[in-house]
């Protein structure tokens, strides 16, 4: 089984419960579970969250959205992946993070496709990044994260849960899916009121309700409109994205 599994928390510090701000109408979280639900790929969605009290709002939240759960470590990442894993008996995992508001169901279904194709451990879209930061994709095999799991005693490993694979590279087979021009400039996260701001400001122009909007159309809408680019250009980047 192919599951993509959401890395979320309410307990975000520069925006504070960032997941439920509202987009649209619509909380931030809802809408990455609703960009991603049109993968061909993908045949389950989980919300891994932590077991600290303050989510449980977002398990109800979930459950509401008949969506599946899964509660592990606040800072032990790895092992909440590992162990939604096991739970819902996943061969393969999508890692989402809950941050992203363009997350495009094409470019995951792209990267997914070079996994098998290329029958990889690890296949992903930004080491070297070439698409817009907020695009990243990550797949990988259960297996592989087994490894991890047991082998890796690094703090910061065990927080961002695919590092221990890119430090091993030989020994987790991986490829980088690269995109035709690069695009790592463009930022399309959300840790900042700016990043908030430009995302509502896409929102309203391209999103409609029961129809989605991919990286072209965005693309293009930056074309027509450059102050949109420009509302989050300051914003300081993740060193995560440079790694």
């Amino acid at each position: 089984m192919i599951a993509a599994i959401i890395q979320a928390r309410t307990g975000s510090t520069r925006l504070p419960n960032k997941i439920f701000l509202d987009i649209k109408g619509k909380p931030l979280i809802w809408h990455i579970v609703s960009r991603i639900s049109y993968s061909k790929m993908l045949e389950r969605v989980i919300i891994a969250t932590t077991t600290n009290k303050r989510d449980d709002m977002l398990e109800n939240w979930a459950r509401n959205q008949k969506l599946d759960v899964f509660r592990g470590s606040e800072e032990d990442v790895l092992s909440r992946y590992y162990e939604a894993a096991q739970f819902y008996d996943i061969d393969t995992i999508v890692r989402i993070t809950s941050d992203d508001p363009f997350k495009d169901p094409e470019i995951i279904d792209l990267v997914v496709s070079s996994f098998l194709k290329n029958k990889v451990d690890f296949a992903y879209n930004n080491k070297p990044p070439t698409f817009p930061e907020g695009l990243d994709v990550e797949v990988f095999s259960v297996s592989a994260l087994a490894e991890a799991n047991k082998d890796s005693t690094d703090p910061f490993e065990r927080e961002h849960v695919t590092q221990f694979f890119y430090r091993n590279p030989r020994r987790f087979k991986q490829i980088n899916v690269e995109n035709s021009i690069n695009l790592s400039c463009l930022r399309w996260t959300i840790d900042s009121q700016q990043d908030l701001d430009m995302a509502r400001e896409v929102y309203s122009k391209l999103y409609k309700s029961n129809n989605i909007f991919l990286m072209n159309e965005i693309l293009d809408l930056l074309k027509k409109y450059p102050f949109i680019a420009d509302m989050n250009a300051s914003v300081k980047r993740s060193v995560m994205y440079s790694l």
